[in-house]
C-alpha cells in the first residue's frame, strides 16, 4: 500500500477505537489477528446497517421471507454443497520471512514483503473444524459454517410448506460465518469471523437471467441509498475462470477500497446459482427439494439467483466514504458524514456551561426516548461539537443561558454547519422532519 492509503487506514482505525466503534479482540493480550469486536457505536452502525438491508431486501416484499440458522450444521451439508472438496485456497510461503500468501493474490514468483523465494503452492482448507459431544474422533467432527445460503437450501421443502410461497420468491438470511483465510487483513474487509447478508431467489429457469438482472439493479440502488458516493461503487462481471464450482454467471458489487488491488475489492456478490444446490442435496440426502408448479402441473427444480453481501465490508465502506478532513475558520476538524439512517447517534444534547445540566438534562430526557441521543457536557462546546462531528452525528442540540429566558436550543447540522433555533416544545417534531427529509426540513 502507498503511504497515503497506509496513513488513511490508521487514522480510519485510530478513530474507531477512539469513538468505540471498533476493537480488536484481546487487545490487552496482545490482539488476535484479524478478529474484531464491535464498540458501542460500532455495535449500533451495525444494527442500523442490517436493519436496513432486512427492510429493503424483506420487509417490504411480499416475495421474500427469512430465516434464522444454526451455525453449527450437518457435515454431509458441506459434502453435498461441494465444500468440502472445492473449498481450499493455494497457499505458499516465503522461505525467507516466513511471510504466508495466498498464491493468487501476489505476483510473480518472489515474497512481495522482503522479496525472497516462495514455496510451491498447496491447498489450504478454509472451514473450521470442531468436534460436537462427548467424543473427539472423525465421527464426531462438525463445522462451523463458511457461508449462510446452505441452509436456506436444505431448509427449502420446510419453508415452501410452511409459506405457501409461489415461485418466484426468496429466502434471507443474515448471520455469522467463518472462514480460515490464510491471511486476513485490511481491518475488517477480511476476516476469519464475519456476518453475512444473503437471500437466495427461486425461480423458474428460464426467468433466472430476468431476475439476475433485476437484483443487481437493486442492490446497488441499496447501497447507493446509504449514501455511498456513485463513483465509489461499480459493477464487475467474473471471468469465466473465476466463476464459482456453483455458478454460471456472477457480478460483484465494487467499492474503491484503498488497499484493493487496482483500487477496487468486492463488497457483494450477485450469482446465478442456477439448480447445483438443490440438486445437489437432493442427490446427497434422498430427499425431494423440487417444487411444484401449479401453473403446469410438473414438478421442477428451481434457478436460485443469490446475493451475498457482508456486515463487515459494508461498514467499511460507510465509513471510508464518509470520513473527511476539513478546516473550519482555521481549525481542523475531522468528520464523519455518515447518512443520518445510519448514524449510531441522531443527536447530542449540550449545555453551553455546566450551570445549565440540569436544565439541559430534562430537554434530553424529553428525546431520548424518541431517537439514540447522547449528553455530553465536558469541555468546550467547540471540542463537543467536534467529538460529535467525528462520531458521526448529525445535529447537535445546544442549550445557553438565552434559552432560560425564551425557552429555545440551538439545532446545529454536523456537514453544513448551518444552524436554527427553535422552541423546545417543538424540537422533537423537528428533529423528526430533520431524519426523515434532511437538512433544513420544513
Amino acid at each position: 500500500m502507498t503511504a497515503d492509503v497506509t496513513d488513511l487506514m490508521k487514522k480510519l482505525v485510530s478513530l474507531c477505537k477512539r469513538r468505540g466503534y471498533v476493537f480488536q479482540s484481546g487487545e490487552i493480550y496482545g490482539g488476535l489477528q484479524s478478529s474484531w469486536d464491535y464498540g458501542p457505536l460500532g455495535v449500533e452502525l451495525k444494527k442500523n446497517i442490517e436493519a436496513s438491508w432486512w427492510d429493503f431486501m424483506v420487509s417490504t416484499r411480499p416475495d421474500v421471507v427469512g430465516m434464522d440458522s444454526a451455525i453449527i450444521t450437518h457435515p454431509d451439508v458441506w459434502k453435498a454443497s461441494g465444500h468440502l472438496k472445492n473449498f481450499h485456497d493455494p497457499m505458499v510461503d516465503c522461505m525467507k520471512c516466513k511471510s504466508r500468501f495466498r498464491q493468487d493474490n501476489i505476483e510473480g514468483d518472489s515474497c512481495p514483503e522482503c522479496g525472497g523465494s516462495l514455496t510451491e503452492p498447496r491447498d489450504f482448507g478454509l472451514m473450521f473444524k470442531t468436534q460436537m459431544g462427548a467424543l473427539e474422533d472423525d465421527s464426531a467432527t462438525v463445522y462451523l459454517r463458511p457461508e449462510t445460503c446452505q441452509s436456506i437450501f436444505v431448509n427449502f421443502r420446510n419453508i415452501v410448506t410452511a409459506t405457501r410461497q409461489k415461485l418466484p420468491f426468496g429466502i434471507a438470511q443474515t448471520g455469522k460465518a467463518f472462514r480460515n483465510e490464510i491471511t486476513a487483513r485490511n481491518f475488517v474487509f477480511r476476516s476469519r469471523e464475519f456476518e453475512q447478508m444473503e437471500m437466495e431467489f427461486f425461480c423458474l429457469p428460464e426467468e433466472a437471467e430476468k431476475w439476475f438482472e433485476f437484483w443487481l439493479d437493486e442492490r446497488l440502488k441499496w447501497y447507493r441509498e446509504l449514501g455511498l458516493k456513485s463513483g465509489n461503487i461499480r459493477t464487475r462481471r467474473h471471468d469465466e475462470g473465476e466463476l464459482a464450482h456453483y455458478a454460471n454467471s456472477c457480478f460483484d458489487i465494487e467499492y474503491t477500497f484503498p488497499f484493493a488491488t487496482g483500487g477496487w475489492g468486492e463488497l457483494e456478490g450477485i450469482a446465478n446459482r442456477t439448480d447445483y444446490d438443490l440438486k445437489a442435496h437432493i442427490e446427497e440426502s434422498g430427499q425431494d427439494l423440487s417444487f411444484l408448479d401449479q401453473i403446469n402441473k410438473a414438478k421442477i427444480i428451481p434457478y436460485v439467483i443469490e446475493t451475498s453481501g457482508g456486515v463487515g465490508r459494508t461498514m467499511l465502506a460507510v465509513l471510508l466514504d464518509a470520513y473527511r478532513e476539513e478546516v473550519v475558520e482555521g481549525r481542523e476538524r475531522i468528520v464523519l458524514g455518515l447518512h443520518r439512517s445510519l448514524a449510531p447517534v441522531k443527536a447530542a444534547v449540550l449545555p453551553l456551561s455546566k450551570k445549565l445540566s440540569g436544565n439541559a438534562m430534562e430537554v434530553f430526557d424529553m428525546i431520548r426516548t424518541l431517537f439514540p441521543v447522547q449528553f455530553d457536557e465536558t469541555g468546550s462546546i467547540g471540542k463537543r461539537y467536534r467529538r460529535m462531528d467525528e462520531a458521526g452525528t448529525p445535529f447537535c442540540i445546544t442549550y445557553d443561558f438565552d434559552t432560560l429566558d425564551d425557552n429555545c436550543v440551538t439545532i446545529r447540522e454536523r456537514d453544513s454547519l448551518d444552524q436554527i433555533r427553535i422552541p423546545v416544545e417543538t424540537l422533537a417534531e423537528k428533529l423528526s422532519a430533520l431524519m426523515d427529509n434532511g437538512w433544513p426540513a420544513g
